[in-house]
């Protein structure tokens, strides 16, 4: 054979080898691959995410606060569009043809080929009717969605709510695409992953008049939504509803603590609002109507305001003295009465007066005394405020509580380099800050601080981390229950006593005692008048209860409410009442019709 035989050989094999590659490989494709199939019929297949509802929130009781409530977004590929009538298309789904336009536009500049959301949140009365109509419209179907529903529309602060996820979460967290939900504030905010679920992915066969004609697969290619968890938060609801009852028409924060337990039995921020506001397409509006609000229902006053505590503070320069030994139980100190410097005494009373009296008489020299006598203690004056500023921060203040709702305020117990800075180094004594001995001056604490301090008091010196959920759940046999750290303070648990069953005399033998004091049970509080330069005082009054086991501890601030006696004090004695014995007792519903009829929304003229 010649060498031209055997080339024309070579390349007839070549050629065959090159044709069987192709004919083995085509097969693979058409026959054997299932990508090839997928491929071929991306004209016929939707891709549609499954949305799981979210979990469902309730109070310590089993009260449902929050749940699902069916919605709709209605989604438009834009390649599959073609000629159809907006005016009838614009009349099913209620809206107007600029708007319908506007939203195409966003769409195509997104992507031609990806679905996006055109409307969000179609009524179940506009889903009923597009649905029968929705073949005449090709490129647009609907996608399920949950709303957030509120059965009591109360907590709004607590409970948070749900807004659509931007670019930078997206770009962030994976889960999540253009149009997706995320939970903004609150609980939602605090406990999305467990709330959100996982999604799913639905593959359905749709005809060329998009009407979905089965599942690709029979479904084996689709993976179920899985819902969210379950929240069982620690809130009463009944005793919510309730503070936000007699809180109406004031500014100020309410928040209740269970003492032995640390769970949060009702917080609330006044002036509040209704939760379902901030639910479906009228949400932005609303939004920005309570953005606009001058009362500012949507700042949380409860962790976000950082007030002087006033005269509850007198409590803890009363403890710290103790454990100093700077003090104790029987020392007294002189008071002048109104005359007294250099700082003046609020009310007449004999002198001296002891701890116990002093404190329910709310005596300032005595507790100026106890002040210096514990910055005296030491060489120089920053050693024994820095003692002092110590004993503070075990308390929990001047730093983050770790609640689960986010921007806390730590509050401010100033550090000696603010005074150093300000007056300069060794250049100021007790005498330079003694506003700090009534708790005026730099001092600045949360109302919730301000209950965990009740409830540190009422624990003789520990609090647990107060907190706003008991358990995570799917089922309620297998509930997931939340620990929360257990935080000891420098003070000895027999200091308590005298404090105690002086907060007790507060509110069985001062003035407190006619719109306060219950028949049945011992509260131990204090009162606070907090000096306001912008109009009246504020009215402060922190509490516990029973003086034996306490089941709650109490916080009242109400703005501009004069004296600590006349609105904080009987609001919080009601509450307890309230979760105590389920019941306003007869001779109350006076106070009780007074503290709900208060409106302090008014302005104030300064005194």
């Amino acid at each position: 054979m010649d060498n031209f035989s055997k080339r024309k050989y070579l390349l007839a094999a070549i050629f065959i080898l090159v044709a069987l590659i192709y004919t083995v490989r085509l097969f693979r494709l058409q026959v054997l691959d299932n990508n090839y199939k997928q491929y071929a019929t991306r004209n016929v297949l939707r891709r549609v995410i499954t949305y799981p509802a979210r979990g469902l929130i309730y109070d310590r009781n089993g009260e449902l606060l929050v749940y699902n409530k069916a919605s709709y977004d209605l989604l438009v590929t834009p390649r599959e569009l073609s000629a159809f009538d907006t005016t009838s298309f614009c009349r099913i789904l209620d809206i107007d043809k600029a708007e319908l336009v506007e939203n195409l536009q966003k769409a195509k500049k997104y992507s031609s080929y990806k679905p996006s959301v055109i409307i969000k949140q179609l009524s179940p009365e506009n889903y009923a009717v597009l649905q029968e109509k929705i073949f005449r419209f090709p490129g647009f179907f609907v996608q399920a969605r949950t709303l957030r529903e509120y059965p009591q529309r109360t907590a709004a602060h607590v409970l948070g709510y749900v807004g659509e996820v931007d670019r930078a979460k997206i770009e962030q967290d994976p889960y999540y695409t253009q149009g997706d939900y995320i939970g903004v504030t609150g609980l939602e905010k605090s406990y999305e992953k467990e709330l959100r679920g996982q999604k799913g992915v639905n593959f359905q066969l749709v005809d060329v008049h998009n009407r979905i004609k089965g599942s690709y697969r029979e479904g084996r290619s689709d993976t179920v939504a899985i819902l969210g968890k379950n929240l069982t938060s620690t809130l009463d609801a009944e005793l919510q509803a309730y503070t936000e009852y007699l809180m109406q028409n004031k500014k100020g924060s309410v928040v209740a603590i269970e003492p032995a337990t640390g769970e949060v039995l009702t917080f609330l921020s006044a002036p509040t609002y209704d939760p379902s506001l901030l639910v479906g397409r009228s949400r932005g509006a609303n939004y920005q109507k309570l953005q606009e609000d001058t009362l500012k229902p949507i700042f949380n006053r409860a962790i976000r305001a950082a007030y002087p505590p006033g005269s509850t503070f007198k409590l803890i320069n009363a403890l710290i003295g103790l454990e100093e030994e700077t003090i104790t139980p029987f020392t007294t100190f002189s008071c002048s009465g109104r005359g007294s410097r250099p700082i003046r005494c609020t009310h007449d009373h004999y002198s001296p007066i002891g701890l116990r009296d002093a404190i329910r008489e709310s005596c300032n020299p005595y507790f100026w005394h106890a002040f210096n006598s514990i910055i005296r203690k030491y060489p120089k004056a920053d050693q024994g405020y820095n003692v002092w500023r110590d004993h503070l921060l075990t308390f929990g203040l001047g730093q983050r509580l770790g609640t689960e709702l986010s921007n806390e305020l730590s509050g401010n117990i100033p550090k000696d380099s603010y005074y150093n800075y300000y007056f300069g180094q060794n250049r100021w004594n007790a005498l330079t800050i003694r506003s700090m001995a009534i708790g005026q001056g730099e001092l600045l604490i949360t109302p919730f601080q301000l209950a965990n301090l009740a409830a540190t008091i009422a624990n003789r010196g520990y609090f647990i981390t107060p907190h706003l959920v008991k358990s995570v759940w799917s089922t309620k046999d297998d509930p997931q229950d939340i620990e929360f750290e257990r935080h000891e303070t420098s003070i000895s648990p027999e200091h308590f006593d005298v404090v105690i069953d002086g907060m007790q005399a507060v509110v069985e033998e001062s003035g407190v005692r006619y719109y306060s004091k219950l028949d049945s049970i011992t509260i131990c509080g204090k009162t606070g008048t907090v000096q306001n330069p912008h109009g009246s005082d504020h009215s402060v009054f922190i509490a516990f209860a029973p003086k034996e086991n306490p089941k709650i501890a109490i916080s009242v601030y109400v703005e501009n409410g004069v004296w600590g006696s006349r609105y904080a004090a009987p609001i919080a004695s009601l509450i307890i009442e309230k979760y105590l014995n389920d019941s306003i007792a007869p001779r109350r519903i006076p106070t009780e019709e007074r503290m709900r009829d208060a409106n302090l929304l008014n302005p104030i003229q300064p005194k």
